[in-house]
């Protein structure tokens, strides 16, 4: 099952491949968790929320930060070689061009600062990897250090140098803890935390929104490690609650058929790879090295 066929070109596998984790966890429902807790996350930066209040349309268009990155990151994966590069392109021109000034130094800066996007990489992958595992997905740590390891190449993307990106768990975990002192909440925090559980929608999607507030929402707050949430003071959902409830919602997304959606007529990523690459391509928690079948780690 883990072979490709002789006949798929290299540039159609993509940048990562069917036999990788990024392949396998990527495809997973509970990333959109993993999406929004980065969010939240990335707010903690008094520079990068700077940047995102300073830049970002979010409250015209309250969706479209989080499709435009989910929609990178499915081009990323599971797109073709050529596919990849383009979009990241795009996103690189588009960092080239945004300045902003921070609220304490009156400093401006560039959107693309290294340190800056380091931030945002490590704080978006960690957030992945951490909303599939409390989710259930069966991730042993040797898949999570080969998991940080493989994503060095979506942070070459956006301009970085892979080898000062942290490339397992320990040294994310050291990542975080170096930058830990200059996080801290914020004014443009706050915005973003209002924002993230309650989107100013209306029409049908306002009635979702009342959902959204103490499901996702509240949800994906409550993924954040004990110490992003003490930063912002607010309190979560008790650990147990919300392991449950997102197990629960990775369950049901599970079972629906054709993947997990954004919205009706929008073909998921993970889907368009497998109608490209054929159907031994299909992500699986069994295709993950060292799992059983059944999809659980080997013991």
């Amino acid at each position: 099952m883990s072979s490709e066929p002789v006949q798929v070109d290299a540039d159609d596998l993509g940048l990562f491949g069917p036999d990788s984790v990024t392949w396998q966890v990527h495809a997973d429902p509970a990333m959109w968790f993993g999406g929004i807790r980065s969010l939240y996350l990335q707010a903690l930066h008094p520079r990068a929320v700077a940047a995102i209040a300073q830049n970002s349309d979010f409250r015209a268009d309250p969706l479209g930060r989080l499709v435009r990155t989910a929609n990178f990151v499915g081009i990323s994966t599971y797109g073709t070689v050529a596919d990849a590069h383009k979009a990241a392109a795009r996103v690189r021109r588009v960092h080239r061009s945004l300045r902003a000034h921070d609220r304490d130094t009156g400093e401006v800066f560039r959107i693309d600062d290294p340190d800056l996007l380091l931030w945002v990489h490590c704080a978006e992958v960690a957030s992945f990897l951490s909303a599939v595992c409390r989710a259930g997905f069966p991730l042993t740590q040797a898949h999570a250090d080969r998991y940080f390891r493989e994503q060095r190449t979506s942070a070459a993307l956006v301009g970085l140098s892979p080898e000062g990106v942290p490339g397992s768990v320990a040294e994310m975990t050291a990542y975080l803890r170096q930058v830990y002192p200059t996080l801290r909440r914020t004014a443009d925090a706050d915005v973003i935390y209002d924002f993230l559980h309650r989107p100013p929608v209306s029409g049908l999607l306002a009635v979702g929104a009342r959902l959204y507030e103490p499901t996702v929402g509240h949800l994906s707050y409550s993924l954040l490690p004990a110490w992003a949430r003490r930063l912002y003071g607010r309190r979560a959902y008790p650990a147990p609650v919300t392991t449950a409830a997102v197990r629960a919602f990775r369950s049901a997304a599970l079972r629906v058929p054709g993947g997990f959606r954004i919205a009706r007529g929008v073909e998921p990523a993970p889907v368009a790879a497998v109608r490209r690459l054929g159907a031994w391509a299909a992500p699986s928690a069994a295709r993950l090295p060292g799992v059983s079948p059944g999809g659980l780690p080997e013991t």
